[in-house]
Formats: structure tokens, sequence, C-alpha cells
């Protein structure tokens, strides 16, 4: 019998010991029934007509850990990196936009490389966050945020696990569009915004890939604890007091 979306996500928090609850991402063209929309005061427009929401679409990932809310992409348009992204806007559409150009002068991004970014293909007009536990809503994405041994833990468990970096939201079109689990080391941009800890990185996961890789893990931790207790009893025979310098 498969487990359900709710049981994977219970599994895949404690397989990880994740300390953040894992987040359903969900593309959708209408506002999913029953789910709320995500309220917020936009400030003005920056002479260039962005303002949003949040100030970026990643913030919605640190809002989401309690409570599920649909976004749309007038909530993301600040950030015009997350708006090409997510399929908001194509890369043409933000090419003059302010925070483009800081980017581009500052050299943290070059033109060469902004077309080479995986973006989400369809159109979509709203995008649902919120706990995969909870998730009234089959997602796209799952998404965790991830220390350094989760990660370690995560690499064991897919050979084919990408490693990517900015810009951080990139891994949710890795994701959806590509099929393939994605980890970010994050980016500047981000981090600033989000105010993720510095400790933390973050995975993106197809849905439909879920019930494999928790089966994965299960491998691997079954593994890895093996092995911690092989390598605790071994480091023992070196920690007999008054020996060493």
């Amino acid at each position: 019998m498969a487990k359900t979306t709710q049981q994977l996500a219970v599994e895949l928090q404690a397989l990880l010991n994740l300390q953040t609850p894992p987040l359903a991402i969900t593309f959708t063209q209408e506002e999913p029934a029953g789910v709320l929309r995500y309220q917020s005061t936009m400030p003005a427009p920056t002479p260039d007509g962005r303002t949003g929401a949040e100030s970026a679409g990643c913030v919605f990932w640190m809002k989401a850990v309690d409570r599920t809310f649909t976004t749309c992409e007038e909530d993301h348009a600040n950030c015009s990196v997350g708006s090409v992204t997510h399929g908001f806007k194509p890369l043409e559409a933000v090419t003059g936009c302010s925070d483009v150009a800081a980017l581009l002068d500052s050299g943290w991004v070059t033109m060469e490389v902004v077309p080479q970014i995986p973006v989400v293909k369809n159109h979509y007009r709203c995008v649902t966050y919120g706990p995969l536990e909870l998730s009234p809503i089959e997602p796209d994405v799952v998404f965790a945020r991830l220390n350094a041994k989760q990660a370690m833990v995560m690499s064991d468990a897919l050979p084919d696990l990408r490693f990517e970096g900015k810009p951080q939201c990139h891994i949710i079109a890795i994701a959806k569009e590509q099929n393939q689990v994605a980890i970010s080391v994050g980016c500047m941009l981000s981090r600033v915004r989000t105010g993720m800890p510095n400790t933390e990185m973050t995975c993106a996961i197809p849905a439909g890939r879920l019930a494999e890789i928790v089966e994965r893990l299960q491998q691997t931790c079954k593994a890895d604890t093996a092995v911690a207790g092989y390598a605790a009893e071994d480091a023992s025979r070196f920690s007999t007091p008054g020996c060493g310098v």
C-alpha cells in the first residue's frame, strides 16, 4: 500500500532530523479553494515599478513553516530574479530593472550566465506554500532546509544529487522541470532577504519522487548508524586519560 504524502513528510523529517518541517510548493493557474491568500502591505514601487508582498519569493519559504498560503505572481514581483526562475516573467522583461542592474554591475552574475539559469517553463499565476505534512493539495516540489550533515546524508542516498549555487531559487525549477533533486549552497541575495542561518542550505525534491527518496534515505541512514557505532567504538581507544600531549 502506497504511503500518503503526509506519512512521507513525517518520515522525511525524522530520517534527516530536520529542524524545520519540509514544505510543499505547488504551482497552479488559480488560487486553490480553501487556501488563504498571503496577506501583506506592499511598499511603494521603485522607479522601475518593482514591489511585492515580500522582498523576494524565497522569503515565503521562511513564512510557510507553520501555515499554508497562496501567493500570486504580483506578490513575487519585487525580485526580478525570482520572477524569472518561477516563470512569472521572461528574461527580456527584467533586463532593464534596477535590481538586475545592481547584480550585473557588482559582478555577482554576468549576462552570459543568466540565460543558462533553469526556470519554470509554464506561466503559472499562483504558488502555494505550506508544511508538507498539512498540505491540502498535492505539491509539485518538496522543499527542505538542511545543514551540512543532512546534506551529506542526501548526497550518500542520491548519487545523482545536484549541488547548485546562485541564485538559490532556481533549484525549484530544477526539481519541477528536470525531475532532479537539487541542493543549493545558497546565495547572498537570498540569505540577506530571508535571514536564513549561515549553517543552512536548501534542497528541492520533485514531489513525484518523494517515496523513492524516503526509501533511499532509510537505507542510507541504516548504514550510517552502523558506521557511526563502529567509529565511536574505534575512537574510544584513543580517549584513555593521560594519553597524548
